[in-house]
């Protein structure tokens, strides 16, 4: 029996619209405790942003996930539904605690980043203790590698890349988080696709967080992702993307290939991520130094408008993303 649909839809809208009531509540608090981003060199805006999106956005998750443990614990949901999540948490309950340390350590990494602007270096390192403590609790990449320590490089590497790759897109209004939805919504599709209904779950719990925030984000922004969004937006899609089994011999026609299908759920944020490191390097300057040279400031050279820039790329997400169905 196919898992019920209203449990997938109960993880999409209440995340959605917990992240969208407690947005208001957050960008209060940032305003009256002056953790806003304010106008500056390379900046878009003309007055300051509060930096509520990451901590709303964490917030319309957690709710959603402590609701839910309720609602498992207490069976008030459809009984195919609960026995499919209480074995998926039976199965990789620990997993999932860590990857909510995680998510909560990178958002307290992003917003003391937000606070006093860390040196490259200790936000490296933060980033880096936080991926390892997910590969220790087995959320790990193997690439049919029998290697232990093989499969801790590889993940923390990927969880390093595509936490940065989002970080650096976060660049212009709605780019960072209408890139977390589709990626999450891809991510999402495939693994109830083979089954796997708890990473469906929680790739929706996602994107219904993101999508919560979004309205605040784009067209005009009345709050910003923040580097704790930015980071948890990064973090989560990296760690989604590690979580289902896009191969194995249980599958209907399976194939190696299919491995990659991180790389085109997430190719624009990749790819611009590539693009500006070879040309800051190329430029003999550091690769963390920000700059203009990002695919959307390109874009706006090239004669569109920003929020017509940004959509392009969605586009260009959402149709990179659709061939990791094939």
């Amino acid at each position: 029996m196919n898992f019920p649909l209203n449990a997938y839809c109960l993880a999409f809208v209440g995340a959605l619209l917990a992240t969208a009531a407690s947005l208001p509540l957050w960008r209060a608090w940032c305003e009256r405790t002056g953790l806003v981003d304010d106008p500056g060199h390379r900046k878009i805006h003309h007055t300051p942003i509060p930096l509520a999106g990451g901590l709303a956005v964490f917030t319309g998750m957690a709710v959603v996930v402590l609701g839910a443990l309720g609602v498992v614990q207490l069976h008030l949901l459809d009984p195919v539904a609960v026995d499919k999540l209480s074995y998926g948490l039976g199965k990789r309950g620990s997993q999932l605690a860590a990857i909510l340390i995680g998510a909560l350590g990178m958002v307290g990494l992003g917003w003391w980043d937000d606070r006093h602007e860390l040196k490259p270096a200790v936000k490296f390192a933060g980033q880096c203790t936080i991926a390892l403590l997910v590969a220790a609790a087995g959320v790990r990449v193997t690439l049919f590698v029998p290697s232990l320590a093989f499969s801790y490089a590889v993940t923390v590497l990927w969880i390093l890349t595509v936490t940065n790759a989002l970080n650096f897109n976060d660049n212009m209004n709605g780019l960072c988080g209408g890139l977390g939805v589709i990626a999450a919504t891809w991510i999402a599709v495939l693994a109830a696709r083979n089954g796997q209904y708890l990473v469906a779950s929680l790739a929706l719990l996602v994107a219904g967080a993101l999508l919560g925030f979004l309205p605040f984000n784009f067209p005009r922004a009345s709050v910003f992702l923040g580097d704790a969004g930015s980071h948890l937006v990064g973090y989560l899609l990296a760690v989604l993307s590690i979580l289902p089994h896009f191969y194995s011999a249980k599958l209907t026609n399976p194939s190696r290939l299919a491995v990659l299908s991180p790389l085109f759920i997430l190719a624009i944020p990749l790819l611009d991520l590539a693009s500006v490191v070879w040309l800051r390097s190329r430029a003999g300057k550091p690769f963390w130094i920000g700059d203009t040279n990002h695919f959307s400031h390109r874009l706006v050279r090239a004669g569109l408008l920003k929020q017509q820039a940004v959509v392009l790329l969605w586009a260009l997400a959402a149709a990179a993303g659709a061939l990791a169905l094939l």
